[in-house]
């Protein structure tokens, strides 16, 4: 009898575990996705004070009946001429990859999703060092775009789950890894019910939480709350 209930018990947990959220499985809905263009300030905070540090930009596009563009450009505050700007091509139906790049001052990275592979390049512009990548890889989100992701599932309450994400980054990690759903509660911001989704990954070992405040009804992120582990960031939208 004993034996027989830790078979169930193995057989319950196994049927009521979640499966890893990749294009080939996922919960998306296209029909939420309507192309925009959004801006947020970028606060830093610091004995209780908001320190501004910048705007971000971030544009949605359908590039054709089967491409979606995500592109982020930051303006920092004390460098207002300098150029940051990062896209990222996926697929609208599933959110696949194609192809990410980001430029910015310090850095060029371009990353090309092959069929199980990614291929590209990454250049230090301070150390004048070029790495050419090729990292194996299948089934993956690309890491510029699961806060987009998130946007479009079909969030609810207390609703937990894990995503396999593909990151290039020569100080954290190389290849792919997960983020986490850790928790989604509904509440209100400024006047608006969003769902809070609390997220964190694999990047910095799960160091940096990253809680976005996302209309119910139009699916916008009006706020996001970044804790680096004991430093604190906001990004507010404004437009």
């Amino acid at each position: 009898m004993k034996t027989f209930l830790v078979f169930l018990l193995i057989g319950s947990t196994h049927l009521f575990s979640q499966k890893l959220l990749t294009p080939s499985h996922n919960n998306i809905d296209p029909k939420l996705i309507k192309e925009e263009t959004s801006e947020a300030v970028w606060y830093a905070e610091n004995a209780g004070a908001k320190i501004e540090i910048g705007t971000i930009i971030t544009d949605l596009k359908k590039l054709n009946k089967t491409d979606l563009l995500i592109r982020t450009t930051v303006k920092m505050k004390q460098a207002p001429d300098a150029s940051w700007v990062d896209s990222t091509i996926v697929k609208t139906a599933n959110f696949q990859p194609v192809y990410h790049s980001s430029f910015n001052s310090m850095r060029d990275m371009v990353l090309k999703s092959e069929k199980n592979k990614v291929t590209g390049y990454y250049l230090d512009k301070k150390a004048q060092k070029k790495d050419n990548i090729e990292i194996p890889a299948a089934d993956y989100f690309d890491s510029n775009s699961y806060s987009v992701l998130i946007r479009f599932s079909p969030l609810k309450e207390h609703y937990t789950d894990e995503i396999s994400i593909f990151d290039y980054n020569p100080d954290a990690k190389k290849g792919v890894i997960k983020a986490y759903i850790q928790d989604v509660q509904k509440t209100e911001y400024n006047g608006r019910k969003v769902w809070a989704v609390k997220t964190t990954d694999d990047i910095k070992d799960k160091t940096v939480i990253v809680t976005y405040y996302i209309d119910t009804e139009t699916r916008k992120i009006l706020k996001q709350d970044i804790d680096l582990g004991g430093r604190k960031m906001t990004m507010e939208t404004i437009k």
